[in-house]
């Protein structure tokens, strides 16, 4: 099946680059070629990209979209009204979202293990799975969520398993959410999931170890993006691809690594996974560092200290799994406890949630909408399993 089509670009509208004024916005992504992706809808296209594109000797770009003055489009779902869920087969979706997560894993484990012995990877049977990730997550992403936030992540040699399929997970996530194209979103979700590809060949006590890296341990993680992309170019993987394994850690102000890139200069797929790969490592245990607490890791992402990432990405995340975000246990301004099951699309710091042990005169869940008016249930603090009796 083919999933890339060269002849994309060339259906599209062509913007002279000498027209387009700065930070202005474009109602659908904008193409430099067939294999390179500039911006998404939300995302201005800003000075310095204009500036970087006219040095490069660039007269044109393309899009199907409309050009405009300003961001006006709201994010994907938003409505004006809070929608309350309430499903009788909450269960059952939750049940099948249990067995995608632990299926996925086991794929990815598999794609892992040829990795480290050499076998080779064809990149199109990958892109169908994740192709069929993509549909599985559009469809249950409040379930899924709800899933990787209370399974514990393994302290073992799986934990590079378990930690990109969450990052890939989170980095669709977001990808949906800026509505990036079906064919880029796989694309995207291909590059998270291999993302960390650089680390598989490290000692498992650099991974693993509780202990301070030594100098040469150090140089050794300092330098698996380069691994990660001269492995994938290999495989003759997409460069698109190859190039978000070497710039995941690179980060908006330059403090990142291996080459210490800013801003335009970051790939958007690096954009993505940098902060999908961040919100990851924040929320779970992982061998050398404890979770944050609750939405700590959500708030310390949100803060963006240093403009470290991306603000329209972070917005994505923050949207896309609320300030509480899904699958955490809250106690609620009326004594009650119960979970986070899903965002508010118009106010993140007020998601539905799911009162534990209470259930509607009609035998479901009961589900409500946390709210700032007058009256209305709020969130206190988050809890812990422990804490919530779960």
């Amino acid at each position: 099946m083919l999933l890339y089509s060269t002849d994309t670009v060339y259906n599209m509208k062509s913007y002279p680059l000498g027209a387009i004024p700065p930070d202005s916005y474009f109602s659908q992504p904008i193409f430099l070629d067939s294999d390179f992706f500039l911006t998404v809808p939300e995302m201005p296209f800003s000075q310095g990209l204009k500036k970087a594109l006219l040095d490069w000797h660039f007269k044109e770009v393309f899009s199907d979209g409309e050009q405009r003055e300003n961001n006006a489009s709201p994010g994907p779902g938003a409505n004006n009204e809070a929608v309350i869920h309430s499903f009788k087969n909450d269960g059952e979706r939750l049940k099948q979202a249990e067995e995608f997560y632990i299926a996925f894993q086991k794929y990815t484990e598999q794609l892992f293990a040829r990795l480290l012995a050499k076998k080779g990877l064809e990149f199109n049977q990958v892109a169908e799975q994740i192709k069929s990730a993509c549909g599985m997550i559009r469809g249950n992403q409040r379930y899924i969520l709800r899933v990787i936030q209370t399974v514990e992540s393994p302290m073992d040699q799986k934990y590079l398993i378990s930690h990109a399929v969450r990052s890939t997970i989170i980095a669709l996530i977001i990808g949906s959410w800026i509505r990036l194209p079906n064919h880029r979103l796989i694309e995207l979700g291909v590059a998270a999931l291999f993302h960390e590809a650089g680390m598989l060949e490290l000692p498992p006590q650099i991974i693993l170890g509780k202990h301070p890296l030594t100098q040469q341990e150090r140089e050794a993680i300092l330098v698996h993006p380069i691994r990660g992309y001269k492995l994938l170019s290999s495989l003759n993987f997409p460069l698109a691809i190859s190039v978000a394994a070497l710039e995941h850690h690179e980060r908006e102000n330059g403090s990142g690594y291996p080459r210490k890139r800013t801003g335009d200069q970051i790939s958007l797929y690096s954009k993505i996974i940098a902060v999908a790969c961040s919100w990851e490592a924040l929320s779970v245990n992982r061998p050398h560092k404890d979770a944050k607490k609750g939405n700590i890791g959500m708030l310390e992402l949100l803060k963006n200290e240093g403009k470290q990432y991306n603000d329209t990405v972070i917005r994505a995340l923050v949207y896309s799994l609320s300030i509480y975000p899904i699958g955490l246990y809250v106690l609620l301004s009326d004594g009650k406890k119960a979970q986070v099951v899903d965002v508010n699309p118009e106010n993140p710091r007020f998601p539905i949630v799911q009162i534990l042990g209470g259930a509607a005169a009609e035998g479901r869940d009961k589900i409500l909408a946390t709210s700032e008016a007058e009256g209305g249930i709020f969130i206190i603090s988050s809890l812990t399993r422990e804490e919530a009796g779960v």
